[in-house]
């Protein structure tokens, strides 16, 4: 008989506290270090790393090397995925930490293309591809051990905590860029102090693991793997989990990566892309920007929780589609206000747009992990996410960066950005429902007349 316990009851309150702190701790570092390399990408990498006369070609090449880091994040998420699945969660949670602080506190310590020429670039890069592997495989197995410690009626609210280690992240990586930027010298800036950021990734990180190392496996998984190993004994053989889910779950697979499409473009353009825009196409001071995404992801973080509360509440395709079709509205306002140069006016639509993105992002957590089964979910999660990243995140800030050189207008930014909404919106229109399912049954295993309006996978179990 499948251990229902855990997903039906859910830790006690304490336990799954202790999940949610661990968990969001680990990718508020995770992702420091993620979007620190954008934020310098933007102000520091395109003269020390990629000198050129064109301010916009040096940071073109910049965001050439992010987005490298998006192509290795689906690699990441395949290994990381399939030995999730197999070995647990955790242990690949503290792997990931290790590889991605360990790759960005090297990057404090690299030499310029002044001093040794093209190996500068060569070796920014090669770090770049290891940042993106571990972060492949962190998103997954962050939000996948909170929601399968959660019990199914609060898993939106739980799972989306995970999901403040993005803003959180984003606010301590400019928080510390801005810090530097006033306290500093343009000069100094840029000799020596960007590499404070980086080199403080290693503090970070060791704080993580102590914290990360004191949590408890998945009890969801330990029960499937139990299952798997007592039908191994009896001869049963099971694909690997990466093959099982394009096999079986594309579909799913594609459901995840459209749910994030819109999500990821429209974060990168909001925060990365508009570091350039406001710098190089508007004139105006760097701490401008800088300090309009700090008040921005402050909101941002306090509010993403909320957005998985109501998920829990009236569903997660409804509280979707609220920060799709609003993004898709707001593109276009977003420029117009931000043009308008005025600090207040550009902090107002920075905020607005992070908080429309928070209704895309803090059910996505939940929404996504419901869509697979445990003996997949790692990988299928995993995998699905990472995908959208390339097609999205990746390519957003070198897409609204050539869009800037080519035409030098934020129009056709605008509609890019309401685009790539609407294709989360439609996705989300036909995509089924998931709040509610029991995440210890298998989609096989619910009950086979699936009434309507009821969740994915809340059947009986056999």
């Amino acid at each position: 008989m499948t251990e229902t316990a855990p997903a039906k009851q859910g830790e006690p309150r304490s336990g799954i506290a202790r999940i949610v702190g661990a968990s969001l701790i680990g990718t508020t570092v995770e992702w420091y270090d993620f979007f620190l390399y954008g934020s310098a990408a933007a102000l520091v990498f395109n003269t020390l790393f990629f000198p050129s006369s064109d301010p916009l070609v040096g940071t073109l090449l910049a965001f050439m090397t992010y987005a490298i880091g998006f192509l290795a994040r689906p690699i990441g998420g395949m290994v990381f995925g399939h030995f999730g699945d197999k070995i647990g969660r955790k242990k690949l949670l503290v792997l990931s930490l290790l590889m991605m602080g360990g790759a960005t506190f090297a990057m404090g310590l690299l030499p310029t293309y002044g001093t040794i020429g093209v190996g500068a670039p060569i070796l920014l890069t090669v770090l770049r591809l290891i940042q993106g592997f571990a972060l492949g495989g962190e998103w997954g197995g962050a939000v996948l051990i909170v929601s399968e410690h959660g019990g199914d009626k609060h898993r939106g609210f739980w799972a989306s905590w995970p999901q403040c280690g993005v803003p959180a992240g984003n606010l301590l990586a400019t928080a510390v860029l801005a810090v530097l930027a006033s306290v500093q010298s343009e000069a100094a800036f840029q000799s020596w102090g960007w590499r404070i950021p980086f080199l403080l990734s290693g503090v970070l990180v060791v704080i993580g693991l102590w914290i990360r190392v004191s949590v408890s496996e998945s009890p969801v998984f330990l029960a499937a793997q139990a299952k798997a190993e007592a039908a191994a004994a009896k001869g049963a053989k099971e694909e690997p989990p990466v093959i099982e889910v394009f096999r079986r779950s594309w579909r799913e697979v594609l459901g995840a990566i459209g749910v994030r499409f819109g999500e990821n473009i429209s974060y990168y353009i909001v925060t990365s892309f508009l570091l350039v825009y406001v710098t190089t196409h508007l004139d105006l001071p760097k701490s401008t920007a800088l300090n309009a995404v700090l008040i921005a992801s402050a909101v941002h973080f306090l509010t993403i929780p909320l957005w998985g509360a109501l998920s829990d509440r009236i569903a997660r395709r409804p509280v979707t589609l609220i920060g799709a079709v609003g993004m898709a509205v707001w593109a276009f306002a977003f420029f117009s206000l931000v043009d308008s140069e005025s600090f207040p006016v550009i902090t107002f639509s920075v905020t607005v747009g992070m908080l429309l993105h928070g209704a895309m992002y803090g059910p996505q957590a939940a929404f996504i992990s419901e869509m697979f089964d445990t003996k997949v979910r790692y990988s299928g999660a995993s995998v699905g996410s990472q995908l959208a990243s390339i097609l999205a995140g990746a390519l957003a800030p070198i897409i609204a960066v050539e869009l800037l050189r080519r035409f030098g207008s934020s129009t056709p930014i605008a509609l890019y950005l309401c685009a790539s909404a609407v294709v989360t919106a439609v996705t989300v229109l036909v995509i089924k429902e998931t709040r509610g399912r029991d995440l210890t049954v298998s989609l096989s295993e619910a009950v086979p007349e699936h009434k309507p309006g009821t969740p994915v996978g809340s059947g009986e179990r056999v």
